[in-house]
C-alpha cells in the first residue's frame, strides 16, 4: 500500500513538473536528441500536416477570452490548416500602431503553442527592439544609426538585448538585421532601415548583430535578398525593379548577404523585386525566381538554411497573381523558398500547395525537405522539449535599465551635424519656473524658442517625446505641431512666431512607411519626401529664418536635398523616442556630437562626413555657438 502511494506521489510529481517546464533560451544548438525528434515526427506527419508547416500567418498580440469568437477563429484556423509558425504584430490602422502589453503577448503566445499539436516557431518584425510592438522593452534606433554611431559592439548589444526580450515573451524569431544597401536617396521603404551605403560597414554590422542574437537564442533573419536598397519603389505598392548588373550586384548587394551567410544566420527574406540581370524573365520577381534562390543563394552563395518570402499578400506579389492568387505560393515554393509568410488567401494558397504536392509537381522529397528544416529549427531552439515561456520572469528579463541605458547611449553615439553656422548652437536652459499646484499649472509660453515639429498626421505620438524634453529645459517654448493637413492655414501664424522667436527648431519626422499610398504620376506611390503642404511651410521658414532655425531630421538623413538653405543640420536617422531624447540632448550642449553620416546626401555631404563638437553648454543668457572658426 505504501509503495502505491509513494509511486502516485511521484507520479503526480512529475506530472507537475512537466506541467510547467518552460523555455530555457540559450544559444541555438541541434543535437543528436532534437535531430532524431525532427526525423520522427516528419515520418510521422501527413501531407496535409506538412503542408501547414510551410505557412505563416498573422497573429496580433492582444487579450482575448478563452472562449472569444477571435481566438476560436484564430485556434480552429491553426489546426484546420496545421499552421506551423505564426508572424506576431500589433493592431494598425494608419497611422496609428497599438503597441500592447509584453505579459498579453506572452499569455497568448503560451495558449497557441499549448492547443497546437506540434510546437510553433513565433517570429517579428523587430527592426527596433520588441518596442517596435510591445512597450516595456529596451527602444533601440533604426539601423542606420547604427552606421553613424560606427561601432560593431553596438550592432551585437543590440542583438543581444533584443533576443532576450523576445525569447522572454515567446518570440523565437526575428527579421532582421536588414542587409540592404541603401544606395538610393529616393527609396521609399528601406532607407533608415538600411545600416547604410558601405557594402563592408552593412556586412559587418550585420555580422555582428547576428552574432549577438545568437548569445541569446534568438534566429536572426537577412533580407531582402538579393537586396532592395537600389529601389525607386516601394514593394508593399507595386513591382520594384533592381536596375544594376551582375558585376553592380557583385560588388554591392550581394557582400552584406555573404557576411550574413558567414555570420550563421538562420534564414534569407527573398523580396519581391525584379533583377534583370539575374532573371529577365517577364514579370518574375525574385520571389518566385529559382535563378534567384536555387542557383544564386542556394548554390552560389552556399546558403543551406530558410528561405522565407516576403509577405505574400504585397502588391508587388499580388498583382502578378489576381487571377490565381493561390499559385504564387506554389511558385515560390517550387523557386526554393521553404517558408510561406503572410499568404493572402489562407485557403486557396494552402489547397493549390497541397493540389501540387499530390499532383506530382511539387515531389515528397522537396517537401520533406523545407519541413525537415523548420521542425530541425523547432529542436534547435529546444522547443521540442518545453514550447511555453515562464510570465512570471518577464519583469526581470525585459526593459532591464543597463538595456534601456544602451539603447539609450547608441542614439547618442549617432547624433550627426552635418551642417552649423555657428550662430545657433547650442541653445540654453532658461524659461518660467511651472507651478507646483496640480490642475492649476499656468504656463507662460513665449516665441522666444520656437519649435515646429512637422509630421504626417499630428494625432500620432511623433513629437511628444522631444516636446517633453524641450520643455523640460525650456518651459515656456512655443511649441507647435503641424501635418500637411493644416499647414497652409497654420502658414500664417508660424511664420509670425518664427519672425518673433531667437532660436528656431524644425524637427521634421519622415520614415520608411510600408505600404504608405500617395497619388503620383503613375498612379499610387510612397516616399520619404517631405509633403508638398509641410515642405512649402518648411521652405518658407528657412527663407524668413534659416540663419537662427535648426533644421532636425528626425529620421529621413536625405530631407536635406530638397532644403538647401538649411544653415544648421542635425540627423538622429530615427524617429525612436531614444532619438528625440538624443537630439534635444545635442541641441542644448549636453552630449558629444561625433556621429558620420553612413551615407552620402548629393551635392551635401558625403559619406562620412560629420562636424564634430565636445560637450558644451551654453552660457546663461546666450543661444550662439561659442566656438571659433576654423
Amino acid at each position: 500500500m505504501l509503495r502505491t502511494v509513494l509511486a502516485l506521489v511521484i507520479a503526480l510529481s512529475t506530472f507537475a513538473f512537466a506541467k510547467d517546464k518552460f523555455q530555457q533560451p540559450g544559444p541555438i544548438h541541434l543535437n543528436r536528441d532534437g535531430e532524431k525528434w525532427a526525423e520522427k515526427t516528419l515520418r510521422k506527419m501527413s501531407s496535409e500536416e506538412k503542408v501547414g508547416q510551410l505557412f505563416m500567418i498573422w497573429v496580433r498580440a492582444e487579450f482575448l477570452n478563452v472562449s472569444s469568437p477571435e481566438y476560436l477563429e484564430l485556434r480552429d484556423t491553426m489546426q484546420k490548416y496545421h499552421i506551423g509558425s505564426f508572424a506576431m504584430t500589433v493592431r494598425w490602422e494608419p497611422p496609428f500602431l497599438y503597441r500592447n502589453q509584453p505579459y498579453e503577448a506572452a499569455e497568448l503566445l503560451n495558449r497557441l503553442q499549448k492547443d497546437s499539436k506540434l510546437p510553433l516557431l513565433f517570429a517579428a518584425d523587430f527592426e527596433r527592439g520588441i518596442t517596435m510592438r510591445l512597450h516595456g522593452g529596451t527602444t533601440f534606433p533604426h539601423a542606420m544609426a547604427f552606421g553613424a554611431a560606427g561601432k560593431t559592439e553596438y550592432a551585437e548589444a543590440f542583438g543581444r538585448i533584443t533576443g532576450e526580450e523576445a525569447r522572454a515573451v515567446g518570440i523565437h524569431w526575428n527579421f532582421f538585421p536588414d542587409a540592404d544597401v541603401n544606395s538610393n536617396p529616393a527609396n521609399p521603404i528601406i532607407n533608415t532601415r538600411s545600416f547604410g551605403e558601405d557594402p563592408k560597414q552593412v556586412g559587418e554590422l550585420v555580422a555582428a548583430y547576428i552574432r549577438g542574437a545568437h548569445q541569446s537564442g534568438m534566429m536572426t533573419t537577412v533580407k531582402h535578398f538579393p537586396g532592395h536598397g537600389d529601389t525607386a519603389t516601394d514593394s508593399h505598392l507595386s513591382v520594384a525593379q533592381v536596375t544594376g548588373d551582375r558585376s553592380r550586384l557583385q560588388s554591392v548587394e550581394l557582400p552584406p548577404f555573404q557576411s550574413g551567410i558567414s555570420a550563421g544566420v538562420d534564414s534569407v527574406m527573398v523580396a519581391h523585386v525584379t533583377v534583370p540581370a539575374l532573371d529577365a524573365t517577364p514579370d518574375r520577381v525574385a520571389t518566385t525566381s529559382p535563378v534567384v534562390v536555387n542557383d544564386l543563394l542556394k548554390k552560389q552563395l552556399g546558403f543551406q538554411g530558410i528561405v522565407v518570402t516576403d509577405a505574400l499578400d504585397m502588391a508587388g506579389l499580388t498583382r502578378l497573381y489576381a487571377a490565381d492568387i493561390g499559385r504564387a505560393s506554389v511558385d515560390a515554393f517550387k523557386a526554393g523558398n521553404d517558408l510561406l509568410l503572410i499568404p493572402p488567401d489562407l485557403d486557396a494558397s494552402y489547397q493549390a500547395m497541397l493540389k501540387a504536392v499530390r499532383s506530382g509537381e511539387i515531389s515528397e522529397d522537396r517537401l520533406n525537405a523545407s519541413v525537415l528544416k523548420l521542425l530541425r529549427a523547432k529542436a534547435a531552439l529546444g522547443l521540442h522539449k518545453a514550447r511555453i515561456v515562464d510570465t512570471s520572469k518577464l519583469e526581470a528579463n525585459v526593459g532591464k535599465p543597463e538595456n534601456v541605458a544602451q539603447g539609450q547611449k547608441i542614439a547618442d553615439q549617432a547624433v550627426t551635424l552635418v551642417r552649423d553656422n555657428r550662430k545657433l548652437l547650442p541653445l540654453k536652459q532658461t524659461g518660467t519656473v511651472k507651478s507646483g499646484l496640480p490642475y492649476q499649472r499656468v504656463e507662460e509660453v513665449n516665441n522666444r524658442v520656437t519649435v515646429v515639429i512637422f509630421s504626417e498626421d499630428v494625432r500620432t505620438e511623433s513629437g511628444r517625446m522631444l516636446e517633453r524634453q524641450l520643455r523640460s529645459r525650456i518651459p515656456d517654448a512655443n511649441v507647435i505641431y503641424i501635418d500637411p493637413r493644416i499647414a497652409a492655414a497654420m502658414s500664417d501664424p508660424v511664420l509670425a512666431a518664427v519672425n518673433e522667436a531667437e532660436a528656431v527648431i524644425a524637427a521634421v519626422y519622415v520614415v520608411p512607411t510600408a505600404g504608405k499610398a500617395m497619388k503620383g504620376t503613375q498612379g499610387l506611390t510612397n516616399s520619404v519626401a517631405l509633403n508638398d503642404a509641410n515642405g512649402a511651410l518648411l521652405q518658407a521658414i528657412l527663407h524668413q529664418a534659416a540663419e537662427k532655425t535648426a533644421v532636425v531630421a528626425v529620421g529621413n538623413p536625405y530631407l536635406i536635398q530638397d532644403f538647401a538653405a538649411t544653415q544648421t543640420y542635425l540627423c538622429t536617422f530615427s524617429n525612436a523616442s531614444v532619438s528625440e531624447i538624443s537630439a534635444v540632448k545635442a541641441l542644448f550642449g549636453e552630449i558629444e556630437i561625433h556621429g558620420h553620416l553612413p551615407v552620402t546626401i548629393p551635392d551635401i555631404a558625403a559619406r562620412g562626413s560629420g562636424i564634430e563638437r565636445p560637450v558644451q553648454p551654453a552660457e546663461e543668457g546666450k543661444n550662439a555657438n561659442p566656438y571659433p572658426a576654423n
